[in-house]
């Protein structure tokens, strides 16, 4: 900050100034009861010039020296502006040092999502990538090794697998909308009940291959949501417990209504979930103890489930008992409380 900029910025002081001194000489000087000398006048406004002068550089200094800092941190772009920041000198410098703080705490943490966000993206797209391959690898053997078997049991071998890469696929085009999800939603009734025969139908192939059998209860129930994005989340569901559930093993599918709520129950009595594992089950990236030990897993399907129905403004919970069962319940608020909650 130059001289002449300080002065500048205190232009409407200095004239203000110039006008007091003279209304108060001329009012003085002209006043006949009042016998002042012009000498004396002049010697008044000498002392007063040279008592602004003196403020005016006890201010400036401070003030270069605030100024050049900015000044500094402005052209250098210092990335720790918070600390860089020189003390204020007084109560407006204070609030605009206040103001850029704010600003810099908000554009920081927008950056530090943005991270997050990519670091995600990144860590999702290496842990797919390593899921799809197994798909691909396993479809090679079967090729390689088809020579002693039959054309049909080559081609539903095959058939699985490639089912297996859709699904990988699917979970990849969900995970891509998920922060775009409030454009590309529809919230209506729907029925429990053929949403999941549709699934069924779709993971018929898994439940024959194991010889899992299915128990439907009480599924004749409407719900508000939308179709497209609950097929999604109760697949993920229901692909973790065929997954997860022995050969010859069951699953039940169920609903219960309280006053607040419509409740999904999606229960199988495979290898359970460690009660340590229990609280952690929907972080991102998180297998578990059966997932590292004994099953491929990338730990995203549950952790997608979970973020959609929330911003569906739906819920879900598990309980389990490890080498017993697993029951996942998927909460639909009542309309009243649906409503509310957005």
């Amino acid at each position: 900050m130059s001289l002449k900029e300080y002065l500048i910025d205190k232009i409407k002081f200095i004239i203000f100034y110039v006008l007091l001194m003279s209304f108060i000489s001329a009012v003085v000087y002209l006043d006949g009861l009042v016998k002042i000398r012009l000498g004396n006048i002049l010697y008044i406004n000498a002392i007063g010039l040279t008592l602004l002068l003196l403020y005016f550089l006890l201010d400036y200094f401070p003030m270069k020296k605030y100024y050049s800092t900015i000044n500094y941190i402005a052209k250098n772009r210092k990335e720790d502006i918070l600390t860089s920041l020189p003390k204020a000198k007084n109560y407006e410098q204070a609030l605009w040092s206040e103001i850029v703080m704010s600003i810099y705490r908000e554009q920081q943490q927008k950056l530090d999502k943005l991270y997050e966000g990519k670091k995600e993206g990144s860590e999702f797209i290496d842990s797919w990538v390593h899921e799809v391959k197994t798909p691909i690898a396993v479809s090679r053997l079967i090729i390689e090794n088809s020579w002693n078997k039959s054309k049909n049991e080559t081609l539903n071998s095959i058939e699985e697998e490639i089912d297996k890469i859709d699904s990988c696929i699917e979970q990849a085009l969900y995970y891509s909308k998920i922060d775009d999800f409030s454009k590309d939603y529809f919230v209506n009734e729907n029925n429990i009940e053929k949403i999941i025969k549709e699934l069924l139908k779709k993971n018929a192939k898994a439940f024959i291959n194991k010889k899992i059998s299915i128990e439907l209860l009480n599924l004749d129930v409407n719900v508000c949501t939308d179709k497209k994005w609950i097929l999604f989340i109760i697949d993920q569901i229901l692909s973790n417990s065929l997954k997860y559930t022995d050969e010859k093993g069951k699953i039940t599918i169920n609903t219960e209504t309280n006053n607040k709520e419509k409740v999904l129950i999606i229960e199988d009595n495979g290898v359970g979930i460690k009660e340590e594992d229990l609280n952690r089950v929907f972080n991102k990236g998180f297998t578990g103890y059966n997932g590292r030990k004994e099953y491929k897993s990338t730990g995203m399907g549950l952790y997608l489930a979970k973020r959609l129905a929330v911003k569906l403004g739906h819920d879900i919970t598990i309980e389990s008992a490890y080498g017993k069962y697993t029951k996942v319940k998927l909460h639909f608020p009542k309309l009243m409380d649906y409503f509310n909650l957005n």
